[in-house]
Formats: structure tokens, C-alpha cells, sequence
């Protein structure tokens, strides 16, 4: 008897980060056949994570083009996932969270009625134009979808209020959280050079405050917002502050105007996954607007601040892990400074459970499939 074909799809280094562990946890059973599919929607941070994790596509479909628009890439991925349908014909497709590599994918495989399972299912925002167009395109996902993973009772909850049958539903936890035990793992067995050269920049002595920044919301005004506010956190000496800035010429330009220069700001190309997620670990405040950093983080302790009006992951908030401060100025400046100053409430906040999980979220989706398929 054939056995029954499971395709993972993905585009971005985020998905491949949160896929990886279920892709690996698929490798080492023999009762499904499992094959890896990248767009390369965005290809060198992709090509990195895959380096890293020793995953190699058996599809790539290398479909990033230089300012390459929404419409131009759902059309691109659109045409060319039918041909890997044609040639694989899986009985399942696994999509990840919310990008147009996700939703796309979902699409083409409801028009050759396959089954869609959906990993990191069930957030919302219910603003559609926050984040720009994770939202919208992780609801039409769901639409799609057959088999919904959520990361959290909340995020299941939302699907079972859109009618989604509660026996479609498996709340896993965060793979993201496995891909964190996983990666920490490989980087103490082995630094890379790059983490070396970080341990060289890094001022043992003062309190390290990693910054990501790179949402489509906050260029512009948001941008210089958040800059402002940095400088402003930098003129305390005893901290010292990470910064890998985005290649997005809108965070580039703002963060390099306001920021390049000052002595205890160190502005730094986009960070491997293994030395991003080594700064974290080293870090002891992060303040970003990643949606995944917000589950990472609360994982090594590290309480986080957000710099977005809205998430889709509330669940933190409300377990008190990370706090949202947009890209409001002052706010930034006080939550950053009452943190950094304040013992106990920074205590509070990095004591607190992470709710996205233990970090066994990749075998309860294996569990869940190969129940599927007896």
C-alpha cells in the first residue's frame, strides 16, 4: 500500500523557523512520506535557517524578485506550486502562520482538493490592516484549512468562533519554542564566528537591550518614533544596545540618521537565526515589534516590549511576558527605563510562565497526523 504524502510549504525565515521542528519529528518516522517545498519568498535569511538546521528543500522555487509587490508574488506562487502539486500529488499540505507563501498555498491546494493543515492557526487581530497583510491573509488561510493547529486555547477559541469544527482543532503550543530548544542546543555545542564576534562587541557590564524593528506599519513616522526613543534609553551608560537593522531602505535610513554614532548603540547587519537567538539568550531587555520574538523570549526569561498597537498574540500580554507600547516615544522610554531600573517589576515580568508552550508542540502535530492516516 502507497503511502500517504505530506508537503510542507514555506517562504520566509520565520515560517522555516516554526516548520523545521515538525519537518524534523516527520523525518524520523517511516509510516507517512514527507517532502520539503520553499517559494524562497524571501531567499538569503531563508537560505540561512535551512543552512543552519541541515534541511534541504526538494522544491525550491527561488521566486524572489527585487521589489517584487504582493500582487506580483501571490501570481508568481500561484502558477509555480501547481507544478510541484503535479509532480508530488501530496494527500496534505502544511502551511505556516500568515504569509502570502501560506495563504497561496493553502488556495492552490483547495483547487486540487488537498487536505490543508494549518500550524500556527487561529491568531487575529481582526484589524485587517494590522499587521499589513499577516492578518488578512492568516484568516483566508483558515478558511481554507482542514486541520488547524493553534498555539494556544485563545487562538483555538477564535477558530471555533468562526465555525470551525472543535474536532479540527489541536492546541500544540508554539513550535516555535521547540526551534528555540533545538537551536540553543546546536549553538552551546558549537559558537559560530559570528557569535564570537559578538562576544567581542558585547560589554559584560552593562545591561544589553536587543532591538529588532522591520514592520510595514511603522515606517515613516513610527520609525523616527522609535529611534527617538532609543537615543533617548541610550544616554543611560550603564546599558548598552544591540540593534540588527533590517535591510529595508525605510528602517535603514531613519535608524542610521538618529542612531549611527552614539557610543553605546551598535547598529549591525540581520543576525543569523543562531546568533540572533544568542543575543536573546544574553540580552536582558528586547524591545521589537516580531511576532515571534514575543514567544521566544518569555521562554529564557526576557521580558519584551512591543512596539505595535496591536497583536495577534495576546496571550502574552495577558500573562504579563511583554507589553505593548507602539511606537509611542515616551512610552517606550518609561516601560524601557522602569524595566531597567526597577528590580522587581523586571523580576515579575521574566519570572512569568510562557503561554506558547513546552516545546513538544512538532510531536503532537506528528501524533495528530499519523492518527489521520491509520
Amino acid at each position: 500500500m502507497e503511502k500517504e504524502k505530506v508537503l510542507f510549504v514555506f517562504g520566509t525565515r520565520p515560517e522555516a523557523i516554526k516548520m523545521i521542528p515538525v519537518i524534523k519529528a516527520f523525518q524520523k518516522q517511516e509510516e507517512v512520506a514527507s517532502k520539503v517545498c520553499v517559494t524562497a519568498q524571501h531567499r538569503e535569511l531563508l537560505d540561512q535557517v535551512l543552512s543552519f538546521f541541515e534541511v534541504k528543500p526538494d522544491y525550491d522555487l527561488d521566486l524572489m524578485t527585487k521589489g517584487q509587490t504582493l500582487s506580483g508574488l501571490t501570481s508568481r506562487i500561484l502558477d509555480s506550486f501547481q507544478r510541484v502539486i503535479d509532480d508530488f500529488e501530496p494527500d496534505y499540505i502544511y502551511v505556516h502562520g500568515d504569509t502570502t507563501t501560506s495563504f497561496v498555498a493553502a488556495l492552490t491546494a483547495f483547487y486540487n482538493s488537498i487536505k490543508v493543515c494549518h500550524v500556527e492557526a487561529g491568531l487575529r487581530t481582526f484589524n485587517k490592516w494590522s499587521p499589513y497583510p499577516e492578518e488578512i491573509n492568516r484568516q483566508l488561510t483558515g478558511r481554507i484549512t482542514d486541520y488547524h493547529f493553534a498555539p494556544t486555547q485563545a487562538s483555538a477559541m477564535n477558530l471555533i468562533n468562526e465555525g470551525v469544527f472543535e474536532k479540527d482543532i489541536v492546541v500544540t503550543g508554539n513550535t516555535v519554542i521547540d526551534a528555540l530548544h533545538l537551536g540553543l542546543e546546536k549553538v552551546r555545542l558549537n559558537k559560530t564566528d559570528q557569535i564570537r564576534v559578538l562576544e567581542e562587541i558585547i560589554d559584560d557590564e552593562k545591561k544589553l537591550v536587543l532591538v529588532t524593528g522591520h514592520r510595514r506599519e511603522n515606517f515613516g513616522d513610527g520609525f523616527l518614533s522609535i529611534c527617538e526613543a532609543l537615543k533617548d534609553i541610550a544616554q543611560d551608560k550603564n546599558i548598552q544596545v544591540i540593534y540588527p537593522v533590517h535591510l529595508n531602505p525605510n528602517v535603514q535610513k531613519p535608524v542610521y540618521e538618529i542612531l549611527d554614532g552614539l557610543d553605546n548603540v551598535h547598529l549591525l547587519p540581520p543576525m543569523p537565526y543562531e546568533a540572533f537567538i544568542w543575543l536573546m539568550d544574553k540580552s536582558y531587555l528586547i524591545i521589537t515589534d516580531s511576532g515571534g520574538v514575543q514567544e521566544e523570549a518569555p521562554s529564557l526569561g526576557k521580558p519584551v516590549l512591543v512596539m505595535r498597537d496591536t497583536t495577534e498574540r495576546p496571550e502574552a500580554v495577558e500573562a504579563g511576558t511583554v507589553i505593548l507600547v507602539g511606537t509611542d516615544k515616551e512610552k517606550i522610554v518609561s516601560e524601557a527605563t522602569r524595566l531597567l531600573k526597577d528590580v522587581d517589576a523586571y523580576n515579575k515580568m521574566s519570572r512569568t510562565h510562557n503561554p506558547y508552550g513546552d516545546g513538544k508542540a512538532a510531536q503532537k502535530i506528528l501524533e495528530f497526523q499519523l492518527d489521520k492516516v491509520k
